[in-house]
């Protein structure tokens, strides 16, 4: 079989390179080891965790909100088995509209594990034994990712879990440890939290979702704590001990020798992900791979192998699903001799807690570290009208733009629906727009858009209308 182009991995990344590539008129063809499409993020990632997320805020409001409403449910039951079987169906008919995709557009499934053979062949090993060898001009890799599960932790899947698992725990634990105060562990944590879980949260730093703005972290932190989440910052886990019902989880405070122990239905592992190359045959044509065994690239995504390319969660950089489509596009348009184009410093990154979080640019104490000139603007959501007529009043919007020229640097928000707002920032951004453009910009009333406004006009001239 002769192909143009042959990605391994159906993940975001993998399955939106081929489609790219297919649009461009190259005969193309997709390699995914297990039988549906759709990568991690699909299956047991980004869709079946955000349909646990909206779920259990469901719940949640109901048994805390609804009253203020004028809305009474009589007896409030929960029922998990259900709630998985919607998330699977959400997962099901998501990953069904991938294989519509790749059928629409004339690309190949091949079901399998792929390998490079050498810089034109691709070796296709099915569950059943038999090879498949495809022979192609350009290589796309799009393998993805794994959850970080150290020795120490003894990951059993069963007590001692990470997010795969955690997505069909049908049964509400009593009590959850969690190891990792950054995205998956929040998101997850919030889920289960909101249904009734005593959550405890481990974290080595010194604050929550590192990389992002401290001031969301803070901010973040206090609104867990009102759904009952407990955190240990600047704690380690040193050991995990499961039996058949429950976890005993070691904890040792940073810098210090003091210990506890923390007993618990299930330990959930959330401290990072690591590039899955196995078994890809990096070394039958010498890729190579950096200090974090990331696959390294030119900025063509190109690998030291003229040819093979790299995308997402394999090669540096944030771990997104939306930077990996992105990367996807730009390979395949490369390839065809085009031009394209992708700022790293306006992939937007989102928390789906609730508040969400969402945040683009640089954050303060980025600018601070490099000396820039900045100035700040924030605007609470609880000066909101249509926060407070949704009883979602909690978060911010923080707005940093340069003391000089007012170009706009970085946006952070944390709130309702920040996920869609925070798109008004990277837009603007993306042209180079400064804090008086958003400022002046009309938004409609009553939004929370309105927020972006009120931030923006504080950056600007320090002078927002409603606060």
């Amino acid at each position: 079989m002769k192909y143009d182009v042959t990605v391994i991995g159906s993940g975001p990344g993998g399955y939106v390179a081929a489609i790219r590539a297919a649009q461009l008129g190259f005969k193309t063809a997709i390699i995914e080891k297990y039988s549906t499409l759709g990568g991690t993020c699909l299956n047991v990632g980004c869709i079946p965790s955000k349909a646990l997320l909206d779920s259990s805020e469901h719940y949640h409001n109901a048994a805390h909100s609804f009253e203020a409403h004028g809305i009474g449910v009589g007896s409030l039951k929960l029922d998990m088995k259900q709630m998985i079987k919607r998330k699977s169906d959400v997962v099901t008919q998501t990953c069904d509209g991938v294989s519509y995709l790749m059928k629409k557009n004339n690309i190949d499934v091949h079901v399998g594990v792929g390998s490079i053979k050498d810089k034109n062949t691709v070796t296709v090993a099915a569950a059943d034994g038999k090879a498949t060898e495809l022979v192609t001009d350009k290589i796309i890799i799009a393998t993805g990712s794994k959850p970080i599960t150290p020795a120490a932790f003894n990951y059993d899947k069963k007590r001692v879990i990470t997010s795969t698992e955690a997505l069909n725990i049908d049964k509400l634990p009593k009590r959850m440890v969690v190891v990792g105060g950054g995205v998956i562990g929040l998101e997850l944590g919030s889920v289960f939290a909101r249904l009734g879980t005593e959550v405890e949260v481990v974290e080595f730093q010194d604050k929550l979702l590192g990389g992002m703005d401290k001031d969301l972290a803070k901010e973040m932190q206090r609104s867990l704590k009102k759904i009952g989440i407990k955190f240990h910052l600047k704690h380690k886990v040193t050991d995990v001990k499961a039996s058949k019902t429950s976890v005993n989880v070691s904890v040792q405070k940073r810098d210090s020798e003091d210990t506890f122990n923390i007993k618990a239905d299930y330990c959930l592992i959330a401290i990072g992900r690591r590039p899955y190359t196995e078994g890809l045959g990096l070394e039958n044509v010498g890729i190579a791979l950096d200090d974090r065994g990331r696959i390294e690239t030119n900025h063509h995504l190109e690998t030291n192998v003229s040819g093979i390319f790299a995308i997402g969660d394999v090669i540096k950089g944030a771990m997104l699903a939306h930077k990996a489509e992105d990367e996807g596009v730009y390979v395949a348009e490369y390839i065809a001799g085009q031009k394209p184009h992708i700022d790293y410093n306006l992939i937007p990154g989102v928390v789906y807690t609730w508040p969400e979080v969402s945040a683009v640019g640089k954050t303060e104490e980025e600018l601070k570290a490099a000396g820039i000139e900045y100035k700040v603007g924030k605007f609470p959501f609880k000066a909101l009208g249509r926060a407070r007529a949704s009883m979602d009043t909690a978060g911010f919007v923080k707005v940093l733009a340069d003391k000089n020229t007012d170009e706009l640097l970085g946006v952070h928000m944390i709130g309702a629906r920040v996920a869609d707002v925070i798109m008004e920032a990277v837009a603007l951004m993306e042209f180079r727009g400064s804090a008086e453009d958003m400022a002046r910009i009309c938004h409609p009333h009553p939004t929370y858009t309105e927020a972006v406004k009120e931030a923006a006009l504080a950056a600007f001239e320090n002078r927002p209308m409603h606060i």
